[in-house]
C-alpha cells in the first residue's frame, strides 16, 4: 500500500472504517497447519484457533474461513505450507515522527542512569530543524519495518514538535501511513514554557488543538510528574473531546499517579503503560472489562496497554500482567517505538518479553498483540480473522503460535498480507 493513500483527515471514534486500495478478484490461503482467528464467537479457544484451514479473501476482507478440505475456488492461491497463519499486529503506540536518535542516552542508561523522560527534549530540537522530507523518510523506514515484522495496523503520534506548526506537520506526515493518528502535543512543556506551564497548556488547548485536529482521530497527554498533573491532563483531554477525539493517556510510567483513574474518568479508549498500578487502578479498570469483540462493549472499555520495550530500553520495573489480566482488564500490547525509551519496531520482540518478563502465556500475548490492540483503538474490522474483517493476515514458518515466544529473536514471518495485498517477504 503506498502511504500517499492516506493523505486527508483520520477516522474519528464512531466513524465508518475507510476502505484501502485492494487487490481484485479472491485469494485462497490454504494448507494452514494452524489458523489463529481471535473469533470469540466461534470454537478453538480464545485464540479462536482452527487447524487444517484454509481463508479466503475478496475485495480485501476475509470472505471466508473453513476447514482447508471445504475451501472454494479462487482466482488465486497462497499455499501456507503447514505454517501458522494469524491475524496482523495491532501496534497501538507509537511515536514515529521524529528527527535524530538518542543512542548516547540508551548507552548512558546502560551504564547506570536513570530514565526520567527528560530526552524527549532533545529529540523536539532535531525534529523542529528536521524538513518534511526528512520526517517522512523516518516514518516510511520504521512503518516498513514494522509491516516486515507482521503490523499491519498502527497508531502514530505527534509530540516531538510542540509548536503550533510543528504538530500539525507531524499529524500530516503520520495521516500519510496511518488513519490512526494521535495528537501530543502534551508530551512535555517544552523549554520555552518550563516557566509558564500554564500558558503552554493554553497553547495546546487554543490554536494548537485547532490546527491538530483536522489531522487527528486521538488526544493524548502524558500525564507524569515532569510532564502535566492532573488538573492540566484533564483540561487538555476535555478539549480533545469537545472537539470529537477520542483520549488516551501515558499514565504510570515513572510512578504511581492519577493518569489511569483519569483516563477511566473520561471513558479513555487506553491507558498506557500502567507500570505502578494501586489496586485503586486496577478496579477502575476492571469495572470496564469487555468479554466480547463487539462494538458496543470496546466503546466503553478503558484498555490498559502495555509496552515492554520501555522497561527493556529505561532497565524499569516490568508490567504486571498477569495482575491486571487476573482482575479481568483488557490488556494490549504496543510497541511504544520512540527515538529514546523504546526504539524497536518489532512487536514478536515486545510478544517475546511480556511472556518472559510479564507473566503472560503465548495465547494471551498474541490477543493482547493483536485483538487487543485493536479493542485500545476501538477497531473492529483489524485483529481478527473472521468473515467481513480486514485481510490483514501474517503467514508463521512455524507449526504454532507458541513459536513466536518459544523462539524470540527468530525471523519466523514468511508473509504479510494487508487488505488482502501480499507485501514484500522480509
Amino acid at each position: 500500500m503506498s502511504p500517499d493513500t492516506w493523505q486527508h483527515r483520520p477516522v474519528r471514534p464512531g466513524d465508518p472504517v475507510r476502505p484501502a486500495p485492494r487487490n481484485t478478484g479472491s485469494l485462497l490461503v490454504d494448507n494452514i497447519g494452524e489458523l489463529v482467528t481471535n473469533d470469540v464467537g466461534g470454537e478453538g479457544g480464545p485464540l479462536g484457533i482452527r487447524r487444517d484451514a484454509a481463508l479466503l479473501v475478496e475485495d480485501g476482507q476475509v470472505a471466508w474461513v473453513g476447514p482447508a478440505r471445504y475451501a472454494p475456488a479462487a482466482d488465486r492461491r497462497i499455499d501456507a505450507e503447514g505454517g501458522t497463519v494469524l491475524p496482523g499486529f495491532v501496534d497501538s503506540h507509537a511515536h514515529l515522527v521524529f528527527a535524530g536518535d538518542r543512542a548516547a542516552e540508551f548507552a548512558a542508561r546502560m551504564a547506570g542512569e536513570p530514565y526520567t523522560g527528560g530526552g524527549i527534549r532533545t529529540t523536539v530540537g532535531a525534529t523542529r530543524a528536521a524538513s518534511d522530507d526528512d520526517l517522512r523518510a523516518t516514518v516510511r523506514r520504521l512503518h516498513g519495518e514494522a509491516m516486515r515484522q507482521g503490523t499491519t495496523t498502527i497508531e502514530i503520534k505527534s509530540g516531538y514538535g510542540l509548536t503550533v506548526a510543528d504538530e500539525a506537520r507531524s499529524l500530516r506526515i503520520a495521516a500519510e501511513f496511518t488513519e490512526d493518528t494521535t495528537f501530543l502535543g502534551a508530551h512535555v512543556v517544552p523549554a520555552e514554557y518550563a516557566d509558564r506551564p500554564d500558558d503552554y497548556v493554553g497553547l495546546v488547548c487554543g490554536p494548537m488543538l485547532a490546527a491538530a485536529a483536522p489531522h487527528a482521530r486521538w488526544i493524548d497527554v502524558f500525564c507524569e510528574r515532569g510532564a502535566f498533573d492532573v488538573d492540566h491532563a484533564r483540561a487538555i483531554l476535555a478539549c480533545g473531546q469537545a472537539v470529537g477525539l477520542g483520549v488516551r493517556v501515558h499514565a504510570n510510567q515513572l510512578g504511581p499517579g492519577p493518569g489511569v483513574q483519569l483516563g477511566v474518568e473520561l471513558g479513555a479508549a487506553s491507558v498506557d503503560h500502567c507500570t505502578h498500578l494501586t489496586d485503586a487502578d486496577i478496579d477502575a479498570l476492571a469495572s470496564h472489562r469487555v468479554d466480547c469483540m463487539c462494538p458496543e462493549g470496546l466503546h466503553t472499555t478503558t484498555v490498559a496497554t502495555l509496552l515492554p520495550g520501555a522497561e527493556f530500553s529505561t532497565r524499569s520495573p516490568y508490567p504486571d500482567a498477569r495482575r491486571l489480566l487476573d482482575a479481568g482488564v483488557t490488556v494490549a500490547l504496543a510497541t511504544d517505538c520512540n527515538p529514546g525509551s523504546s526504539y524497536t519496531s518489532s512487536m514478536p520482540f515486545c510478544l517475546a518479553l511480556a511472556v518472559r518478563e510479564m507473566r503472560m502465556t503465548p495465547a494471551e500475548a498474541v490477543w493482547a498483540a493483536t485483538a487487543g490492540g485493536a479493542a485500545a483503538l476501538r477497531r473492529t474490522d483489524v485483529g481478527r480473522l473472521a468473515r467481513g474483517a480486514r485481510a490483514d493476515l501474517m503467514i508463521l514458518d512455524a507449526p504454532s503460535h507458541l513459536h513466536l515466544a518459544y523462539r524470540p529473536g527468530v525471523p519466523l514471518i514468511r508473509q504479510v498480507l494487508h487488505n488482502g495485498v501480499p507485501q514484500c517477504r522480509p
